[in-house]
């Protein structure tokens, strides 16, 4: 298995030397595909189109971003950083007319006592959402190990999937309406990158296209990147048709100089994926916000089949904003945190507080402003099964496992008009039970294949 997913590039840099490209490892994965609900499978890929539809709505509404953020914002200073830029270029006018969204919901099947499994979407990530190249490799190693193991006919079940050719379409379509043969496409990427081989599966798709594409730092776009009169971005003389963020969700990637990079980057007339008002789209207020009844037939008005499809994904999600509602949520919780999961507006895994811990945290904030910067939301209960875990250096046991789906959207709109509009492949993770949450960058889940029952 391990040498199925070498041969077919399921690809990390490892942590002892993550800018080195000649030592890699494989990426974490299962040794078997893991069992999923094909009716839950279907529904989250009928639902994502709606989704799409969803984020460039709010994306679009000022007021819904200003009323909905608005706590959030005194308390939560890299939210309230995003904000500000975003209020700034509003008022300079946007000189952005092609929109590009790639977008992650993804979920879990929530078992109920009767037995009986339902699609619950944990979030929606609307920037740098990962592993669309990674997973496009993987269900090849599980067809392979099925085989091996005599399971020819299963392997003959497991679903084609390419997210990175999905992705690579958005990107390409976006550039080709931005209008510039000559202009490339940036990837602005993290210092660090051990998800390099992940990005290159996106990349070499639009290279394939004859597109060219560049690798950026915020560092290198404000030390040498400018615009020119109508706000065309260039990078090193080059002119930027889109901006593809793979860095810039989490408070740690900006200092000083990257706040500007980023406000120079939103004032330009380059397509960015996302733009700031998407990444804002996507906070988990945003999020608690939508499951307010009414709110989804105000961002999606005549759309009722939509929103019905949308609103049977949610699970239970609650305001700690202050007043008797939050009041109550927030005492609700501390006498009973399994029932919840606290979220702050942060993106990348690893975030999210549960039990023991979410109740020293509520009891500490409480009675103070700082609790509107968070969420809760009911805890999802999935169906563990066994699986084996392979990562490298580590001991191969059985595990009892739970798994996450995702599923990739991508949309254009030019102007008024979306052009593209589709969902791009699925994503699935599976981690042990004992590790409440993370994802696969976040060295917890594993790259897996959904095998559909």
């Amino acid at each position: 298995a391990v040498d199925a997913a070498l041969l077919a590039g399921v690809l990390m840099r490892t942590g002892e030397q993550p800018h080195a490209s000649d030592v890699v490892n494989y990426a974490p994965f299962t040794l078997l595909p893991s069992a999923v609900p094909r009716a839950l499978f279907d529904q989250a890929y009928a639902v994502q189109q709606d989704f799409n539809l969803l984020v460039d709505a709010i994306s679009q509404n000022k007021e819904f971003l200003e009323q909905t953020l608005a706590s959030t914002i005194k308390v939560d200073d890299f939210t309230a950083r995003l904000f500000r830029i975003y209020m700034q270029v509003l008022e300079e006018g946007l000189a952005q007319t092609v929109f590009l969204g790639i977008n992650r919901s993804d979920y879990m099947c929530d078992c109920g006592q009767d037995g009986t499994a339902a699609l619950r979407q944990i979030e929606i990530n609307t920037i740098a959402a990962s592993f669309g190249g990674l997973t496009s490799r993987t269900a090849d190693v599980h067809r392979l190990v099925l085989k091996v193991l005599g399971k020819t006919e299963e392997a003959s079940h497991l679903l084609p999937n390419n997210p990175a050719k999905g992705l690579a379409s958005g990107i390409a379509k976006a550039w080709e309406l931005y209008g510039s043969q000559r202009a490339v496409v940036m990837f602005l990427v993290e210092e660090v990158q051990r998800n390099i081989f992940d990005q290159r599966c996106v990349e070499n798709e639009l290279w394939n296209r004859n597109i060219r594409v560049i690798r950026k730092r915020f560092r290198d776009v404000f030390e040498r990147g400018s615009l020119d009169g109508s706000r065309r971005l260039y990078m090193d003389g080059q002119e930027v048709a889109v901006v593809y963020y793979r860095e810039g969700y989490v408070p740690q990637n900006y200092d000083q100089q990257n706040w500007e990079a980023r406000l120079l980057l939103e004032r330009s007339r380059a397509v960015k994926c996302p733009d700031i008002a998407t990444q804002l789209a996507g906070t988990k207020k945003v999020q608690q916000e939508l499951s307010r009844p009414g709110t989804l037939e105000e961002l999606l008005p005549g759309r009722p089949e939509a929103v019905a499809r949308i609103r049977a994904t949610f699970a239970g999600l609650y305001s700690l904003d202050e007043g008797e509602e939050g009041d109550r949520i927030a005492a609700t919780a501390i006498a009973d945190p399994d029932r919840f999961v606290l979220k702050p507006q942060r993106e990348g895994g690893g975030n999210n507080l549960y039990g023991e811990e979410l109740r020293q945290v509520l009891e500490k904030i409480k009675d103070s402003p700082e609790r509107t910067s968070y969420i809760l939301m009911d805890k999802i209960k999935p169906q563990p099964a066994l699986n084996y875990l392979l990562r490298a250096h580590s001991p191969l046991q059985a595990s009892e496992c739970i798994s996450e789906l995702g599923i990739f959207g991508v949309y254009v709109r030019q102007g008024q008009e979306l052009v593209l509009n589709q969902a791009a492949g699925h994503l699935l993770r599976t981690k042990a039970i004992e590790h409440a949450d993370g994802g696969v960058a976040a060295g917890v889940a594993v790259l897996d294949t959904p095998y559909l029952v």
